[in-house]
């Protein structure tokens, strides 16, 4: 009898382990579009057109390949809506003996398979994902035993594995991290870039089709240009290493009120999809110092995201779920605002960053941080509303890498497992970095006024409201000595500020 490989839709790469356990032409290969995969957030339109164009793409060039493919298409009144509804059907239609599936990136998706062998009375042989360069083993194996857990630290250890940036075992350039030179505003030179676009084929334009018809949830269908096979995301790449990177670390934190993209890449889709590989990215980029087209400092910066922060991130999510879903540090109790999913709201950066959300299902790491992230947490969002949010808005968004993110980072909810003081920040860090407030109707300049950026009293009354919780934070001292020189008055008018501002949300 055959054997099943379930290959799932964040998997898609040809060298992936599950495909490499089975024989072609004689094991069967069974990839799903799932109801409910398609609908337990409100996912982008763009995002789940991406992910069905990228798996039928795949299902194709493996069945060139030579395997046997079983693909479900999209049917909204089939029964068969789950992984293990799929997998329970075929192995009844097909005589299954044997399931292989390489590991998942949800831990809902980890515990749907674990019970498949209970349910169904197959085994199910659930393999490492390799795609990474390290394992969830590795990551708990160096966090065993440590206080803190910083990323800085595992990402010397995965340079050194890797080689990359490395001279005789000395960190190229003479030192391991260069973020101290990526934080220029951009004030329009050199000219902006922008990720290559992809004209949708025939067999995109068909799925496109479908979601404008079937799925009338968040964000725009329109303009659907991303990179859905291999071949294109290799030449994304190659694009943003010719035309971007050379200026991406000078420019990485910066927010100009009107340029979606900058100098950033959308690599992460592809990787995150399994289009390409970390290695190769990585790779490219250090090759573009070589050859002297990229200085250090953004070849740097762009490697440490890739086999430092995205390896660390998912270290982070194996080694504290199921849990960590659920943190609430600062016992937050207010729910996300509407206008998140519409983008009405008279902040200009919010506004920015949202709208570009609804049209590309993409903002870069600072809109995701400091904008949006930080005013949730400011304001005392729910986390797990945030984390839904962000699930469902960026075709990037995988469980695995978006939960750490906004759990630990954007609202500090686990109380600083890995980052070592909440990225909170006022309206002058957003005045600092970009335009938004010159188009803005709030005041950055004021606190407490009826016109006063929100953003400010809200930082000040978050300060305030968590001091028991955060005074004792080394990297929070600055902050409380400027809380400490507040007059009762001032105090007083920021509490009934921010008061107003949670109160009257919905209409900033």
């Amino acid at each position: 009898m055959p054997r099943l490989c379930l290959v799932l839709g964040d998997q898609l790469s040809p060298s992936l382990s599950s495909l490499a356990a089975v024989d072609r032409g004689t094991d069967h290969v069974l990839m799903a579009e799932l109801a409910d995969e398609a609908s337990y957030v409100r996912h982008h339109r763009k995002k789940i057109a991406l992910i069905f164009a990228a798996m039928r793409h795949f299902a194709a060039s493996l069945e060139n390949d030579g395997h046997r493919v079983f693909y479900r298409r999209f049917d909204p009144e089939s029964e068969v809506r789950s992984f293990s509804d799929a997998v329970r059907a075929h192995c009844a239609e097909h005589s299954i003996d044997d399931i292989v599936v390489t590991w998942p990136g949800e831990w809902r998706v980890l515990e749907q398979l674990r019970s498949l062998e209970r349910d169904i009375g197959v085994p199910v042989h659930l393999l490492e994902d390799d795609r990474f360069v390290s394992t969830p083993k590795d990551f708990a194996d160096w966090a065993q035993g440590r206080k803190t857990l910083r990323m800085e630290f595992f990402y010397r250890e995965m340079r050194k594995r890797t080689g990359l940036l490395m001279d005789d075992g000395k960190p190229a350039g003479g030192q391991w991290n260069f973020d101290a030179d990526n934080r220029r505003k951009w004030t329009g030179d050199p000219p902006a870039s922008r990720p290559m676009r992809f004209t949708p084929d025939e067999t995109t334009a068909e799925v496109l089709a479908l979601v404008a018809d079937r799925f009338d949830g968040f964000g725009e269908i329109e303009g659907f240009d991303f990179p859905v096979t291999r071949g294109q995301a290799r030449r994304a790449l190659a694009h943003f290493v010719e035309h971007a990177l050379p200026w991406f670390g000078d420019f990485q934190d910066a927010l100009p009120d009107d340029e979606d993209w900058l100098f950033h890449s959308r690599v992460s889709i592809g990787l995150n999809l399994g289009l390409l590989d970390p290695i190769e990215v990585c790779e490219a980029a250090a090759q573009a110092w070589r050859d002297g087209h990229a200085p250090i400092n953004a070849v740097e910066g762009f490697i440490r995201q890739v086999i430092g922060w995205r390896e660390f991130i998912r270290g982070i999510y194996w080694l504290k779920m199921p849990d960590y879903a659920e943190a609430n540090f600062f016992a937050n109790r207010e729910d996300l605002p509407i206008w998140y999913w519409s983008g009405e709201t008279g902040m200009r950066c919010l506004q920015r960053a949202i709208d570009a959300t609804r049209r590309n299902a993409y903002a870069h790491h600072i809109q995701r941080l400091m904008v949006t992230g930080n005013f949730a947490m400011l304001l005392g969002v729910v986390p797990e509303q945030v984390s839904e949010w962000y699930l469902a808005v960026y075709a990037d968004a995988f469980e695995w890498v978006e939960l750490p993110n906004v759990v630990g980072m954007a609202m500090f909810a686990d109380g600083g497992s890995f980052a070592s003081k909440p990225y909170a920040a006022s309206g002058k860090y957003i005045q600092r970095m970009g335009d938004h407030c010159a188009n803005c109707r709030y005041k950055v300049g004021k606190r407490t006024e009826d016109d006063a950026c929100p953003f400010n009293a809200l930082y000040w009354d978050f300060l305030m409201r968590h001091e028991d919780r955060l005074a004792g934070n080394g990297r929070m001292t600055m902050m409380y000595r400027n809380v400490a020189r507040l007059a009762p008055a001032d105090k007083a008018a920021i509490t009934r500020r921010a008061n107003w501002i949670r109160a009257n949300v919905e209409s900033l």
